[in-house]
C-alpha cells in the first residue's frame, strides 16, 4: 500500500510532507520533508518500516537542506540532470542523500536513498523509497516554494 499524506495547519510554522511506502514484507520505509521557517532550511527525515504500516522514527535519518541541496533536488525532478548526490558530513556522522530518476516503465521514475553513517562505530543506515510520477510533482512544488522562502523572495 502506497500512501501520500500532507500535514499542515495555517498556526504551524513548519509544515510537512511525508511520502509512505509500507509493504508486505515490512522492509518499507518512509522519508518525510519540513520547513522549518525558524531554521530556514527544509529537515528531510527517512524512518525504515517497524511493523504493519508502523515506522522507526526514533531511529530515523535526519538531514538538513539549504539552498543548494533543494536545487540539486529539484534538477532531477526537473529532468536536467539524471541524478542528485548530496552529502552532509559532521563531527558525529556523514549524512547522504541520492535521488535518481530512472527510465524503466515497470518501476517509479525516481528512487530516492537517504544514509547516515556514524563516526565513533561505522554504523550504516540506510532507507531507500520509490517515487511516483505525482508524489514528485508534489515535490517539487514544495520545493520550489521552499526555495522561494529561503531567499525571502
Amino acid at each position: 500500500m502506497n500512501t501520500t499524506t500532507t500535514t499542515s495547519s495555517p498556526d504551524r510554522l513548519n509544515q510537512e510532507y511525508a511520502i509512505y511506502k509500507p509493504n508486505s514484507r515490512g522492509q518499507g520505509a518512509v522519508i518525510r520533508f519540513g520547513l522549518n521557517r525558524e531554521k530556514a532550511c527544509v529537515f528531510v527525515d527517512g524512518a525504515p518500516q517497524s511493523g504493519e504500516k508502523q515506522f522507526d522514527w526514533e531511529n530515523k535519518i535526519t538531514m538538513k537542506w539549504g539552498l543548494s541541496d533543494l536545487g540539486s533536488a529539484l534538477a532531477v525532478l526537473q529532468g536536467r540532470i539524471p541524478q542528485a548526490k548530496l552529502f552532509h558530513q559532521s563531527e558525529k556522522a556523514s549524512s547522504a542523500c541520492e535521488l535518481t530518476s530512472r527510465d524503466d516503465p515497470e518501476r517509479a521514475p525516481y528512487l530516492m536513498t537517504i544514509s547516515r553513517q556514524t563516526t565513533a562505530d561505522k554504523s550504516l543506515r540506510k532507507v531507500t523509497i520509490p517515487i511516483t510520477h505525482s508524489e514528485a510533482a508534489i515535490l517539487e512544488t514544495a520545493f520550489r516554494a521552499a526555495i522561494t522562502h529561503l531567499l525571502k523572495w
